[in-house]
């Protein structure tokens, strides 16, 4: 077999939100990422496109010296005429990134894995995303989405004061019993130990799938304590954030034992270190699902044709493709409440 000599090109694009997207941590106008041009000497046709979009503060790669990280990285592939995974587990979004452009120019075509999704014969169930705001804002971005017709609901909550979300989740409990519309909530983090078990009895009365990171990531006594004894499904996210080794994904699961893991390739290992997570949680009985972290198109694509190729019936969170007025355009498309690739 011929050896290729690859060319990766960098591209850096600022892309901007609709309008302000609110979590905890702050507030999202901007959301900056590099594509990934791979191209080869002996094949001028093919070309591969990956997307590196780590979050800021929060990814364990997002670094000052991130794009002299991702030069190196692209010229050591240059070199090497390979992809190494193993030297790249620091930096999930370079991975990630450097992945799915060999996978784009494998296969020559975004439909990066041969499924049902990919040939646009089956869409991928997906969760309606809330974003925080005021009580009115976010009452108005559910009544949207229930039009819309979903039948997952996904609260950003902590922002807020906790006796005004819980009426917002009444709100939509007066109207919609669990088994019409299916919701979760996202924490990120906000919640004090001390009134976490607290707050979560109260939410589990309204009947909630789950709760993501209800505490803040890295207190695996206190997270293991809620887990052990929760009355509400606790599904853990930032917790699996620079958690990059076999071994470490296997320990943090063990101790910590969630009901759910959320998984995010951009921020928790790229598609080899996603498969780790699966694989592990498969073995210790623990459900997961998908979700983009904020990705422009091209991730947002190479995700869903991933996610499609794992049989998980849960609402994935794949419904970001329309947060930014200068997305990269894509064959995707949201129909009710599944995302759907248009062959």
């Amino acid at each position: 077999m011929s050896i290729l000599h690859y060319k990766l090109r960098i591209i850096p694009k600022v892309l901007h939100f609709k309008q302000p997207a609110g979590t905890s941590r702050g507030i999202y106008t901007l959301r900056k990422c590099w594509y990934l041009h791979l191209t080869s000497e002996e094949e001028p046709g093919r070309i591969g496109i990956g997307e590196c979009a780590p979050l800021p503060n929060l990814s364990c790669d997002d670094l000052p010296d991130y794009e002299k990280i991702l030069e190196q990285s692209c010229r050591k592939v240059e070199r090497e005429g390979t992809l190494d995974t193993e030297s790249l587990r620091p930096y999930p979004s370079i991975l990630f990134g450097l992945e799915t452009a060999f996978r784009h120019y494998e296969r020559n075509s975004f439909a990066l894995w041969e499924t049902p999704f990919s040939r646009g014969e089956k869409g991928i169930p997906i969760n309606g995303l809330i974003w925080m705001g005021d009580y009115r804002k976010m009452l108005e971005q559910i009544e949207k989405k229930m039009q819309a017709g979903f039948r997952c609901i996904k609260l950003k909550i902590g922002a807020i004061n906790f006796d005004e979300e819980l009426a917002l989740l009444r709100h939509i409990r007066a109207h919609f019993s669990a088994k019409e519309v299916e919701l979760r909530v996202d924490a990120n983090g906000a919640f004090p130990p001390t009134d976490a078990m607290d707050k979560l009895k109260r939410l589990a009365e309204l009947d909630l799938h789950s709760i993501e990171q209800p505490i803040r990531a890295g207190q695996w006594e206190e997270m293991a304590r809620l887990t052990a004894s929760t009355p509400l499904p606790i599904a853990l996210d930032e917790e699996l954030i620079g958690c990059n080794t076999v071994e470490g994904k296997k320990a943090l699961i063990s101790a910590i034992h969630p009901q759910y893991i959320i998984l995010k390739p951009s921020l928790h290992g790229g598609v080899s270190g996603g498969n780790e997570w699966i694989a592990e949680a498969g073995l210790q009985g623990i459900g997961w699902w998908i979700t983009s972290a904020l990705e422009s198109n091209i991730g947002l694509n190479a995700i869903a044709q991933w996610c499609a190729t794992f049989e998980n019936s849960l609402p994935q969170g794949l419904g970001t493709g329309a947060l930014f007025t200068d997305n990269i355009e894509m064959p995707l498309e949201i129909r009710k409440d599944c995302l759907w690739y248009n062959v």
